[in-house]
């Protein structure tokens, strides 16, 4: 039956040209294949000599010999070289096989068979290529049919599927992997067969053969085409990955632990709250390293005993009968609201083994995992029950500075993958992280509720005063359970009526905190008796805040030894020491002195939250004033900002702790405060106390200072106020300014002492000042005499000499006035007294004693 060769077939690569040699040694016939093989049409070969045509000259004389024997008969094979016709023509090597033959006349002639040798050795090299590939490659290499049965296998293939590789012809994907694997790669190659999409990573699992171990094969699938176009079959790669996907495993685990850790480290301990910081590691623990974990803490540190009740010493003296009595204080469960039985053994949990409620106080049995967890100090593994849920627990000491203060229990449900060497290590770490931070809390605790006796000493007691201002503030500390912060507040008086408005807050934790916040309370009144602007306090309240934080060279420590001297302390004690000063005696702190003459009010920021206010019909507006750097860190200068208030405003100036917690962001807090300060008006101490209950102030997590002041200014009937050039007689007017001012307030008993002290000071601002002299008189709880000058020369009180005609001004300034000082001024100083108001007694005269007290 005749049969046509498809396109693509062997002879189409191949390339197999015929001609034939008639009895003149000419060519007689020419075919097809000829002419593509040689470039040259039947017209133009025909009749040619081929040894002429296509021959090299080199090698023509024996070519026409090879010729002439052909044509007497003899059969040849061999190989020619050939060229094609032109001066350009290709050169080649043709392998010729001839064969004699007759003509009808029965003459002799030739039929020639020639193939491009460059084709069969492409050919040849391209058959062995592909038999290097699929026999030597390292990985698994499959042909399935257009049937989907193995065709071709090699022997990587066969090694481990196992048999030779002509013994997997005809299998199907049934044959290597399980059910569901193999429905799932039948429909892969299906899918690959029909559209000509390959596959790659196709990730399969399946045991290998005579064996129940878990493989990963990673396969690539493409289709395979015959030189037609044609689908023929699909070849696949395949690839063991189970060690690569081992590593990867482990290595996700290993990331996995990381993450945990990480985490651990940033939620476990934020509030130094024993119940808490026992729930934030169960928030860690579960669901993302266990299913289920509980707590329990030792009862004796939780009643704030002395001595650590998880010791190695009280844990060996317990009691056969069972471990020390523990409390459970917290448990998690992310699959059910029941927790593991706490005690070891198999079978059905009796009563006596549930466990313990939250809260509830208990013993562990002396031979029970967790009582040897707590007295080994290691993790012990309690069987899992085989008749419920939970498959395996680790039961965890909780351990810090040798120091058992408690058990953790991580359990895990049956169908999860039970806890390993890494696990156990992880379980320790993590219980060990939150034990550290518990026993902060037990130490800090105590610390804590001396630091909240000693800061409430240093608070100012009572309502303070203060001329044209109506004050109100209030003072809420952390709660017993957390860190005590180094909060204050104070009211100042100042010279001339004004007042100093002071909150600050140490960046620093318990008793030390309460020490530092006393100790920069006192300097800065002490400051403040110095009349300094506001940023200069905060400048040298700065200095003093650095000093306060580096320990002095010379300190010692009293000691024991042979000689009974004195012992200096370590490098290492001294450096811990430094560390933890350095932490305290940072602050925040803001800085406001008001003048009720003016209303204005002069505020320096070391970074602290910026003074609200709130002006009649107005909304509240946060104060724009630079922040500066906290005090402490030194090396910034501070700035100062100038601000009218409106008569009847609020001034609001507040801690952190008002307006930041960890539910809270800064901002939002801030913004719910300006909303609180616009509410309804009402009385001031009314007002603090809308304000702590409106905002989110019982968080527990810092104290908060509230210093709320509403602006009354002085009337300016109670204010005097005059320019005098510079000239002797500018004395006498000075006295008869104070004289009718004193007369029309109704002040007649304090008109002789002030017509003398003003006399004096004018006359030294005559002396040592310079430019314009000013006087003002103020009016309020007492009795105010300030003098301006344009000199910087600060005066002092000095004691004259007997032979001196002068000198005794200012000690009789101090003698008669209830207080007297001076203060720069933008442009000068400013020297000044006060007296205080007469209450109906008689004014008393100055002693003998202290008359002569000025010779």
């Amino acid at each position: 039956m005749w049969q046509s060769s498809p396109p693509g077939s062997i002879y189409d690569h191949i390339r197999v040209a015929s001609f034939s040699i008639g009895p003149d040694g000419l060519i007689e016939q020419w075919s097809s294949r000829a002419a593509g093989l040689f470039g040259m049409s039947s017209t133009e070969a025909i009749g040619r000599d081929p040894v002429e045509a296509f021959m090299p000259a080199e090698l023509r004389s024996g070519g026409r010999r090879r010729v002439g024997e052909i044509l007497d008969g003899k059969e040849w094979t061999g190989l020619v070289p050939f060229r094609m016709p032109g001066e350009d023509g290709t050169h080649g090597v043709a392998e010729v096989y001839v064969m004699p033959s007759l003509t009808a006349q029965g003459e002799r002639a030739a039929l020639c068979i020639v193939v491009d040798v460059r084709a069969l050795r492409r050919i040849e090299t391209d058959l062995a290529a592909s038999q290097a590939i699929f026999g030597q490659s390292p990985f698994g290499f499959v042909l399935f049919g257009t049937d989907l049965a193995v065709v071709r296998a090699n022997q990587r293939f066969a090694t481990v599927f196992g048999g030779a590789a002509e013994d997997h012809r005809g299998r199907t994907v049934e044959d290597y992997l399980p059910r569901a694997e193999a429905d799932r790669l039948t429909a892969t190659l299906k899918r690959v067969l029909e559209t000509g999409e390959s596959v790659t990573d196709l990730q399969l699992v399946g045991p290998a053969p005579n064996t129940t171990e878990r493989r990963h094969w990673s396969m690539n699938l493409y289709r395979v085409h015959s030189g037609a176009g044609r689908p023929v079959g699909i070849a696949g790669l395949a690839t063991d990955v189970t060690r690569r996907h081992i590593a990867a495993r482990e290595a996700a685990s290993a990331r996995r632990n990381l993450a945990l850790l990480n985490e651990a480290s940033a939620r476990i301990g934020n509030s130094l709250d024993l119940e808490t910081t026992a729930r934030e590691l169960l928030d860690v623990a579960v669901p993302g390293f266990c299913d289920l974990a509980s707590v329990d803490l030792y009862q004796g540190l939780l009643t704030g005993e002395e001595a650590a009740p998880g010791s190695w010493a009280s844990v060996h003296r317990e009691s056969a009968g069972g471990s020390a009595e523990l409390r459970r204080v917290a448990h998690a469960s992310a699959v059910a609201d029941a927790l593991p039985t706490a005690v070891a053994g198999s079978g059905a949990p009796g009563p006596d083994d549930l466990p313990p409620p939250l809260g509830s106080v208990h013993r562990f049995p002396f031979g029970s995992p967790c009582a040897m967890a707590l007295r080994s100090g290691r993790a012990e593994d309690v069987p899992g029950d085989e008749m419920g849920f939970v498959q395996s627990t680790l039961a965890v000491p909780m351990v810090a500075h040798d120091t058992v203060v408690g058990l953790v229990q991580f359990s895990r449900t049956k169908g999860s993958e039970p806890f390993g060497e890494r696990d156990r290590a992880l379980a320790t770490e993590l219980a060990a992280r939150a034990a550290v931070c518990i026993d902060n809390a037990r130490l800090y605790r105590r610390e804590h509720e001396r630091a909240l006796i000693l800061q409430r000493s240093l608070l100012p007691p009572g309502d303070p005063e203060a001329a044209g201002l109506d004050i109100a503030c209030r003072y809420l500390p952390g709660n017993a359970a957390t860190e005590v912060g180094g909060d204050w507040f104070d009211v100042i008086e100042l010279p001339g009526h004004r007042t100093a408005l002071v909150v600050g807050d140490v960046m620093g934790r318990g008793l030390r905190a309460a020490v530092a916040m006393g100790e920069l309370r006192t300097a800065v009144r002490t400051l403040a008796l110095l009349d300094l602007e506001p940023a200069e306090v905060l400048y040298a309240l700065d200095e003093v805040a650095r000093g306060l934080g580096s320990p002095g060279g010379g300190e010692r420590s009293e000691g024991l030894g042979g000689s009974g001297g004195a012992q200096w302390p370590s490098r290492a004690a001294q450096k811990s020491r430094e560390a933890d000063l350095s932490e305290v005696y940072l602050a925040t702190c803001v800085y406001a002195v008001y003048d009720p003459v003016t209303r204005r009010c002069t505020i320096a920021n070391a970074g602290h939250m910026p003074p609200a206010v709130v002006e009649p019909g107005k909304p509240a507006r946060l104060i724009d004033v630079p922040p500066g750097m906290p005090l402490g860190v030194g090396g910034e200068p501070f700035e100062e900002v100038e601000v009218e208030l409106a008569e009847n405003a609020l001034l609001t100036l507040y801690t952190d702790g008002l307006v930041e917690s960890r539910d809270q962001a800064l901002d939002e807090g801030l913004e719910a405060l300006r909303s609180v300060l616009t509410g309804p008006q009402m009385e001031l101490e009314d007002a603090c106390d809308f304000v702590l209950s409106t905002l989110e102030t019982r968080h527990g997590e810092d104290d908060i200072a509230l210093l709320m002041a509403r602006i009354q200014g002085l009337p300016a009937e109670a204010v005097g106020d005059w320019t005098l050039p510079r000239e002797p007689r500018s004395v006498g007017r000075a006295r008869e300014l104070a004289r009718a001012q004193l007369l029309a307030w109704d002040l007649d008993d304090l008109v002789d002492t002030t017509e003398l002290l003003v006399s004096e000071l004018v006359t030294n601002a005559l002396r040592y000042g310079e430019g314009e002299i000013r006087l003002r008189l103020l009016r309020d709880r007492t009795l105010v005499c300030e003098v301006w000058d344009a000199g910087l020369v600060q005066p002092r009180r000095r004691r004259a000499r007997d032979t001196d005609e002068g000198g005794r001004g200012l000690q009789l300034v101090g003698l008669l006035s209830a207080a007297w000082g001076t203060r720069r001024t933008p442009r000068g100083k400013t020297v000044w007294f006060e007296l205080a108001l007469p209450d109906g007694e008689p004014v008393a005269e100055l002693s003998v004693e202290q008359l002569l007290s000025m010779y």
